[in-house]
């Protein structure tokens, strides 16, 4: 594939500032790094690290003004660049030899270190510049709550077969009477350090050690339990706290109760997916509780006192006025659900939509009483009431 522009890759123009290049290289780097690409497929990651070596190339180049100066009269033909600018050419094995490692260690001031903004390292493991940590995986559980549950808030207990720290070494690896020896090669740093000479002179690069894989550690005499892994499966009764005012679709973390990780490293998390179980008597719409309340004719003509459930079991009295009509909502303020946030963010409400019962029969004094009534005025519908029934109805279609 044809090599784009430098500039065309960090997405700046050709007077853009050295702190402009920085800043959209980082951008770049950010959204294509190793470490954001984890539930992406195969082919997703590998054109992903492409475009990440792609940006390492062109910033490696435009950061570097004797670099930049060249490039911008020469372009690609110019002198030493044959094969890739200042070596970059072939990443991971090509004329120029750069790993990922060396773009970590040439440029640690953009990703701080090793990864930007808290990335852990290339393919998960540990910092560079240290010992590799590797931590635990994480575990996914699925949990189903009532409205009850919701409102209060509650804790689980989980019964889960994971990985958990070996009872015959406790996490060390290493079989009874030894432990983990220095590494040879890198001295316990869990790096070693190579020069390599350039076209811009002796470069030197940081890469994980070869023989302890990063730990600055190695073990001879195995576990025979976990085999020096440092783990073993399991199970462990989890409790899980999972706090009020959760719906439906969210996801509750629980840091540290994932798989152990091998060589006493941190454990993962516990992704806890939140399902609602549906409620017979409330509707809910965000932290509100829509409650349907069927009032018979006298009621809603009279008006009077009606009972409202809660969510907690209890009852609430609500009044009704006369002549309430169908369609009209009240509001209990602050009887609905609490905020997932917390504390200063507020309950719901609950909104108690009004509906008449009309009975399909009637006896014949009720019939009496009715017919006598069909001629009053206070039971024919007025103009105004007319055009407010349209209203509401008009408003169902436009919202």
């Amino acid at each position: 594939m044809a090599k784009r522009d430098y500039y065309e890759v960090l997405g700046v123009d050709k007077k853009a500032s050295a702190a402009d290049i920085k800043k959209a290289y980082r951008k770049i780097a950010i959204k294509y790094h190793p470490d954001r690409q984890g539930d992406k497929s195969d082919a997703e990651k590998k054109e992903a690290e492409e475009k990440f070596k792609e940006a390492a190339e062109a910033y490696s180049v435009l950061s570097d003004d004797q670099k930049r100066q060249q490039y911008d009269q020469f372009g690609f033909n110019g002198p030493n660049m044959g094969g890739g600018f200042g070596g970059f050419d072939g990443f991971g094995g090509g004329a120029g030899g750069f790993t990922m490692d060396d773009i970590f260690s040439m440029f640690g001031d953009i990703f701080g270190g090793r990864g930007a903004g808290g990335f852990s390292g290339f393919g998960g493991g540990g910092s560079r510049g240290g010992r590799a940590v590797h931590r635990g995986n994480d575990l996914r559980l699925k949990v189903r709550l009532n409205l009850m549950e919701v409102a209060t808030g509650v804790t689980k207990k989980f019964k889960v077969r994971k990985d958990i720290t070996c009872t015959g070494c406790h996490g060390t690896g290493a079989a009874a009477g030894s432990k983990a020896e220095t590494c040879p090669t890198c001295h316990g740093s869990g790096t070693v350090i190579r020069q390599q000479q350039s076209i811009f002179g002796m470069m030197q690069t940081q890469s994980v050690c070869p023989t302890c894989q990063g730990e600055g550690t190695i073990i001879k005499d195995k576990c025979p339990k976990c085999q020096g892994s440092g783990v073993e499966h399991g199970e462990e009764i989890v409790e899980i706290n999972i706090p009020a005012g959760v719906q439906d679709g969210m996801v509750v973390n629980a840091p540290g109760k994932g798989n152990a990780g091998h060589h006493g490293g941190p454990a993962g998390d516990i992704k806890v997916f939140i399902e609602e179980e549906q409620n017979d008597t409330f509707i809910r719409d965000g932290k509100d509780l829509i409650y349907n309340l069927v009032l018979d004719v006298p009621t809603a003509t009279l008006g009077g006192d009606v009972n409202i459930p809660t969510v907690e079991g209890g009852q609430l009295r609500l009044k009704i006025e006369p002549g309430t009509q169908p369609g009209k909502t009240l509001r209990l303020r602050g009887k609905g659900l609490p905020s997932v946030q917390g504390y200063g963010y507020g309950n719901g409400d609950i909104l108690v939509n009004i509906n008449i019962y009309i009975p399909k029969t009637l006896s014949k004094e009720e019939k009496r009483i009715l017919e006598s009534l069909r001629d009053s005025e206070n039971f024919k519908c007025d103009k105004d009431t007319k055009q407010s029934f349209f209203d509401k109805f008009s408003s169902y279609f436009t919202r």
